[in-house]
Order: structure tokens, then sequence, then C-alpha cells
């Protein structure tokens, strides 16, 4: 069915009108024709109805076209304006066009074929012009949106960066406080230990079975308690940047046959059977002692405290490039594959509740992870629920450490492990101990 068009003839010659009303009808358009004979009627029809086009002629009893143009551009009335004109007033109508009328055409050629013609053009042009008009307005409106977002965004990181600045400051407060309470409390528990080994000494008089029986709690207790308080306050030094290596020669296997050593009772205690395979052909590096005997420490630690029953083992073999590798492996419970993202979180712990088997501070794998990337190593993990885990380490055989300050003067420790490096340009205290740590091999062999 053929859309009915609304049409205003504005025109104050009853025979312009009644020529347009014919050629309207001689065209076979469906039209619901409005007349006016002024602008004031003019402006009335347009402010009570909805047109589709508006015949308008420039020259009216009451005011020219142009200022009804503007009349119906200011009361924001949207219609298309198309300018009917006399012989000679073409330059007129272009005037009008620029005032905003969509086109115009000389009453000397109004037809069924030309009126059509211009009806039609002049719908589509307007509806063309509305719809871009519209289109417009939406990307008007979406940038102010975005604009508006932009300013919330910009808020919430500028809020943001001042709860970061806040929360680094926590974080500096809170590790000053664990390193500050755990040394304050080593003192008086080294106090305990000492005077408990004291007590269970020979030359200090008999004790009885149950006073024997305490004191050794009291000594194992501390010892634990020891151990969780160096723990702590080893993390506060790491995480503030205040714990540095101190590299020198030492050989390896040693330590990890006296660090086994240490934590066999805790095995044999639990009937697991400890095993150690050393593939080193050269044993001696330039690391820290202390620290890798630490690494190793917490790791067969945590083997032997979540394996029940089977066996503990440390492999230790040589790499590429100068490296070694450390494995710690059991035959305990093993790791979830979802929960292996999070072993490395500090004081995170698998069993969170306060009835879990297995006690701690969560803070011994954050140690070892943080140590090894100080040495300039890597650390992998292999793990399969109730079937075991292994712990492997790569180390360098020889770390070189730079110190350098961070932007809160706080010193940052940084891992430069470059064997091929040339010699002259590293301190002379280290090329001392490559060129020894490389010679030990041939004056073993002699």
């Amino acid at each position: 069915m053929e859309e009915t068009l609304k049409v205003l003839v504005v025109d104050d010659d009853e025979v312009d009108r009644m020529s347009v009303r014919r050629a309207l009808k001689a065209a076979g358009i469906s039209v619901q024709l409005f007349e006016a004979d002024d602008c004031k009627s003019a402006i009335a029809h347009l402010q009570d109805n909805s047109f589709d086009c508006v015949f308008l002629d420039y020259r009216l009893p009451d005011q020219d076209g142009l200022t009804l143009i503007n009349d119906v551009r200011s009361r924001n009335i949207k219609v298309p304006l198309v300018v009917l004109t006399a012989q000679g007033d073409e330059q007129i109508a272009v005037e009008l066009m620029k005032a905003g009328a969509v086109d115009y055409l000389s009453k000397s050629r109004v037809s069924p074929v030309t009126l059509t013609q211009v009806l039609r053009n002049a719908i589509r042009v307007y509806r063309a012009e509305m719809q871009v008009a519209l289109v417009n307005q939406q990307l008007r409106e979406s940038n102010e949106l975005l604009l508006r977002k932009n300013q919330e965004l910009e808020a919430q990181q500028q809020q943001i960066e001042l709860q970061n600045i806040k929360l680094k400051e926590a974080s500096l407060l809170k590790s000053q406080f664990l390193a500050t309470i755990s040394h304050e409390l080593r003192t008086p528990m080294n106090a305990i230990i000492g005077f408990s080994q004291l007590l269970l000494r020979p030359k200090c008089g008999d004790l009885s079975p149950q006073q024997r029986d305490m004191v050794e709690r009291i000594l194992n207790n501390g010892k634990h308690l020891l151990m969780l308080l160096n723990e702590v306050l080893d993390f506060s030094k790491l995480e503030s940047g205040r714990l540095s290596l101190k590299p020198e020669i030492f050989d390896l296997s040693q330590v990890v046959k006296t660090t086994v050593a240490e934590t066999l009772s805790l095995a044999e205690a639990k009937k697991l059977s400890v095993q150690v395979q050393n593939n080193l052909q050269n044993s001696m590096v330039f690391n820290d002692p202390v620290r890798v005997r630490q690494i190793l420490m917490n790791l067969l630690s945590n083997a032997i405290k979540f394996t029940e029953s089977g066996s503990i083992g440390v492999d230790v073999t040589e790499l590429p490039d100068n490296q070694i590798e450390i494995a710690v492996w059991d035959t305990g419970i093993g790791i979830a594959p979802s929960d292996l993202k999070y072993i490395f979180e500090a004081f995170r712990q698998l069993d969170q509740s306060i009835t879990r088997k297995y006690p701690g501070t969560g803070l011994g794998l954050p140690i070892v992870d943080a140590l090894v990337q100080m040495m300039g190593g890597k650390i992998a993990i292999e793990s399969e629920l109730n079937r075991g885990s292994v712990f492997r380490i790569s180390l360098p055989r020889q770390v070189l450490l730079s110190r350098t300050q961070n932007q809160d003067g706080a010193p940052k420790v940084s891992n430069i492990i470059s064997p091929k490096k040339t010699l002259s340009k590293q301190p002379e205290a280290l090329h001392l101990a490559q060129e020894q740590v490389q010679q030990l091999p041939r004056e073993r062999g002699k």
C-alpha cells in the first residue's frame, strides 16, 4: 500500500495552489493536502501537524519566504521546504536554499512529472539529512559518554595510584615491624634454647625422666619457634631488599651431605628412606653456602613434612653452560595442578584452616624462590597428587652480585651470571675466586 504523504502548500494565490493540487492529483500520488495563504496560518499548520513536505511561495502578504524559513527553523520544526518561484526569482530561491530550503521549482514548470520528482527528491534528501543528523547526534552523545567515562577512569586511576602508594607504605611498615619483632624475639628465644641445652648436660645434675622430657620439649619447641622467627626475619629482609648474598668457594657436595644429615632424624622418625645421588665431577662452587643450605633445608623439611611413607631424596647433577641442578624429591601427598600457581605466594598455605594437619608460616617456599632468583637461578616443580613432588633448582656455578639502589633508596640485589664475561671487567676478588674454582679439579687430580 502506497504511503499517504501530508503536504502543505503556502501561497496567497489561489490559482497557484490549485495548480499544485491538480499536478499532485494527476501524478497519482496519495496525498493529504493542506493549504495556507500567509505565514501566520502556515506556522499554525506546522505547529499542529507533522508534514512530509511544504511547498512555499517566496512572496507572501505578511512576510517573505526567507523570514518564514528562519521562523520555522527557529521553532525547531523539522520539515523539507521546497520554494515555488516566479520567473526571474531563481537567485532568490538559491538564497532560500542556503537558509534551509531543500529545493526550488519555478511555477511555470509545475507539472505532474516535475512536481512528483521534486517532491520525492525533497523527501528523500530530507530523510537522509535527518538520518545523518541522528547519527551525528548519537556520535556526539557517544563521545560525551566516552569523555565522561574517561574522566571517571582517570579519577579511578588516580585513586588506584593513591591506594597503591598507601599499600606500599603499609607493606614497608609491615616488613619493618616483622623485622623488628622477629629480631627482638630471637634474643630471649636463644636464651631459652641455651638454658634448655645447659639443663640437659650431665654436669648440671641429674634430671628425672619427667623433668628431662619437659626440658626436651622446651628445647624442641624453642628451636621450632626460632626457625619460624628466622623465616619471618629473612622474608622481611628479602621484601625490603636488605638481604644480601655472601658468596665464597665451598664444596657443594659437603653442604648437601651435612644438610641431609641434619634432617635425617626427622625422616627416621617417620620411617622414611633417604637417598642422595651426587653426580658432580667438580663439587666446588662460588656461592653463599649459608643460603644454599637454607634452600636445601627448607625443601627437605617440606619433603619430610608432606610425606607419610616412602622416601625422599636429593639428586645433584651438572648442567650445560656452567650450571648445577639440585633436585629434591619425595613420594608424598603431591600438589594439585590448580594449586601450583599459589605455592610461592607469601603466607599462602594450601590448607588455610586453623585445624590444618601441616603447620608452618607459609614462608619457606617464597624464601626459596627469592633466594634462587637472587642467585640468578631458576626453580621448577613437577608434582602429582598422591604420587609426590620434585623441586628442581638450577644455579650458576659462579655468581656475581652487583648492588644497586631502588628509587626509594633501599638496596636491591641484582644478579649477573656470565661465565664468558671478560675477567678484567669483573671485581678483582671474584676474578681470583674464579681462577681458584677453575684450578680446583686439576689440583685434586694431581
